[in-house]
Parts: structure tokens; C-alpha cells; sequence
């Protein structure tokens, strides 16, 4: 929310020896900039039976879409969250300590489209983490025009030592708002993974380039989807800057083999480097393009469905 979001720009500031005070100059300024993207949400004045997915007022707060990053253990799925939203899913220690993706990680992220871009030109997509509006790669989306505003067109900035010029080209358009679901690829957490696979709208398949193809938790993955008849998916050639481009094309023509007769046969396969963000705007592309809008139903009473539990008691703590 619009307080979390000023909360994530007071401890930056306060990381950088700079007051956080509202009261000192410039900081109003700063906090309409963070309030500009978010749009009024006013129950007296929204249609709840006209509310999509793609609502201006619903997607400047809410992620809409659900996507999961499925595959074989240690072949880059929570890098690649890293890589769209800004945030690190694996945080816990033991997680830390084994480097592995144990419990189901979150992120959200919205996904921007240049408006008017050239023809026959690509990258022209850029994700960026829905809560917040600075990444680590030195960039910062601002607003254009007033706060509340449905019709709100954004710009990029790109800062000095970005590596990411072209960004700052024209105007863009706010498209999507996803939440990424982070599921293990070890073969003893299978269980998690399907919990979480229970509210993915699609998913990312990761698949090493490095490695040969397919991986056992990449083959049991896909299986699990496909029992959970869940349709749309985007396979993720990552590594791809780990191989020399003749392993990397033969693996391609592996990974058509291994797909053909399933869900995923004419799945799109994406070669990336999720470490180096390789093609990352490649994939916020075609997470906008082909992935369809869920039905979503904003007038009857919410059903929650439980895929992970958190325990608010401190060990030793008296219940």
C-alpha cells in the first residue's frame, strides 16, 4: 500500500544518512510521486460488476494473475523471480544455508509497455517490482500526470551507471500486476510444490542450459501441472550464457522432444540468463502477451484457498 511504499523510500533514504522526516523539503514531493501510481479505490464510485483483471483501480494495488516458476532443483526459478520483481524469495536460513527454495516464495510485480514503441524494434517491456518504485539496476518509475488519474502513462528513468538506457524512451502504460509463486524443485518437497501449483494461473518452466534435459523434477513438475490442468505455460531456457550456442541449440531441439505430447508442446521457449537478466524484458513480453486474463468474479464473497501457513509465535514465546 501507499504507506509501505513510503516506508521502502524512508529507509532507503535512511540507509544513505539522509533525514526521513516528511517535514523536511523535497519529501512531499517524493510522497506524491509514490502516491501518483496508485489509483483510488472508492466502492461509491466503482461498478463492482464491470471490475476485470486489467482495471486501472485494481491493478495499481492488487496482482491480478497468478504465476508459478516450476522446475528442477537449482535450475534458476527464484533467481528468475528475482530478476522480474525485485525481491529474493529464498530468505529463511536454512534455505540460506543450502541454497535451495524449501517453503513457496512470493513476489509481486507489474509489467510496463512502452506506448507508440518503433516498429520491428524489441524491448519494449519492463517489469519492475510492484512494491517499489527504485530497482537495483538504477532505475526509477515515476507518474505523469495527477494522482488518481485512471488513464496514468508512466516514464522510466535510467541512472547514472544503469545499464539500461533505452528505458527511458517515451511514455509507458501499466499492463499487468502478476504474483509469482515460488515452488521448490527438490524431490522430497513435491507436496509444496502442488500447493502451490492449486492457485497458479501459469507458469514459468525453468530448464538449465547446462545440464541435459529433461532433469527428474522438470519431467515430475510438468506432470503435476498437467494433472492440475492448468494451460498456460512459458518455458525458460536459462543459463544460457553457461553454454557455447551449438549445446545451447542442440538442448533447444531437447527440450522440443521432451515437451511434444504434453500441455507444453507449443509452450514458447525463451532462452535467458536470469543471473545476468539476459532477455528478462523478453520474458515480461510474453507473460503480457501470452498469457490470458483470468476470470475473476469481484461481486460474490471472497473463498480463500490456504496453500501455506505462517507461525506468529516466537519459539519460547507463552500462547
Amino acid at each position: 500500500d501507499a504507506a509501505g511504499l513510503i516506508l521502502c523510500r524512508g529507509g532507503k533514504m535512511a540507509a544513505e544518512g539522509k533525514s526521513v522526516g516528511f517535514a523536511d523539503q523535497g519529501m512531499e514531493e517524493e510522497e506524491e510521486e509514490i502516491l501518483g501510481g496508485l489509483l483510488v479505490q472508492d466502492l461509491k464510485t466503482l461498478d463492482q460488476s464491470k471490475l476485470t483483471p486489467l482495471t486501472p483501480e485494481v491493478i495499481s494495488r492488487q496482482a491480478t494473475i497468478n504465476i508459478g516458476t516450476i522446475g528442477h532443483v537449482a535450475h534458476g526459478k527464484s533467481t528468475v523471480v528475482k530478476a522480474l520483481s525485485g525481491v529474493m524469495t529464498v530468505r529463511f536460513k536454512n534455505e540460506l544455508e543450502r541454497n535451495i527454495t524449501i517453503k513457496l516464495g512470493y513476489a509481486n510485480a507489474k509489467i510496463y509497455a512502452r506506448i507508440n514503441p518503433p516498429e520491428n524494434t524489441p524491448g519494449h517491456y519492463r517489469a519492475f517490482g510492484s512494491a517499489s518504485f527504485l530497482d537495483d539496476k538504477k532505475r526509477v518509475v515515476l507518474p505523469k500526470g495527477k494522482h488518481g488519474d485512471p488513464n496514468c502513462k508512466y516514464e522510466i528513468k535510467a541512472g547514472k551507471g544503469s545499464d539500461d538506457k533505452s528505458c527511458s524512451d517515451g511514455e509507458w502504460e501499466l499492463l499487468r500486476h502478476v504474483s509469482f509463486v515460488d515452488c521448490p524443485g527438490h524431490d522430497i518437497l513435491m507436496a509444496t510444490m502442488l500447493n502451490g501449483a492449486a492457485v497458479m494461473d501459469a507458469a514459468l518452466l525453468l530448464i538449465a542450459g547446462n545440464e541435459t534435459c529433461p532433469q527428474p523434477q522438470t519431467a515430475e513438475h510438468l506432470a503435476a501441472v498437467e494433472i492440475m490442468k492448468l494451460q498456460n505455460i512459458i518455458i525458460l531456457q536459462n543459463k544460457i550464457d553457461l553454454v557455447k550456442e551449438q549445446a545451447a541449440l542442440q538442448q533447444y531441439e531437447d527440450i522440443k522432444a521432451f515437451v511434444e505430447g504434453t500441455v507444453a508442446e507449443k509452450s514458447p521457449i525463451i532462452p535467458i540468463s536470469a543471473q545476468l537478466r539476459y532477455n528478462i524484458d523478453v520474458v515480461a513480453e510474453y507473460m503480457a502477451k501470452k498469457i490470458p486474463i483470468p476470470v475473476r468474479d469481484f461481486t460474490s464473497d471472497p473463498r480463500m484457498i490456504i496453500i501455506r501457513s505462517f507461525d506468529v509465535n516466537k519459539p519460547g514465546e507463552e500462547v
